[in-house]
């Protein structure tokens, strides 16, 4: 999986809770943004998955103490940046969970 594109140097931490695949869905997440390229694009490449499939992976890995305690500023990031979505999305702008 990890052969090419943005995991090319990856390496799995064998000390996590998290599988392989989880560590490398967190890899993307951290990484994909310094690559040129659409992220869509790389995410079937590496994966495997739609788009739509990857982020519903992604949800439920930030969910997860496994997912917390393996990079913990990487998953709190993307659980604002999940929630502010949905905010935008629902018209409830209010800072008050």
């Amino acid at each position: 999986m990890a052969d090419s594109g943005i995991l090319a140097d990856f390496v799995m931490n064998p000390d996590s809770e998290l599988d392989e695949r989880s560590q490398q869905i967190l890899a993307m997440e951290r990484l994909w943004w310094k690559y040129a390229g659409a992220k869509e694009q790389a995410i079937t490449k590496q994966f495997s998955v739609s788009p739509a499939n990857y982020y519903q992976l992604l949800n439920q890995l930030i969910e997860t103490d496994a997912a917390l305690a393996y990079d913990p500023m990487l998953v709190k990031r993307l659980r604002r940046l999940r929630t502010t979505k949905r905010r935008v999305r629902t018209g409830n702008n209010s800072t008050v969970s």
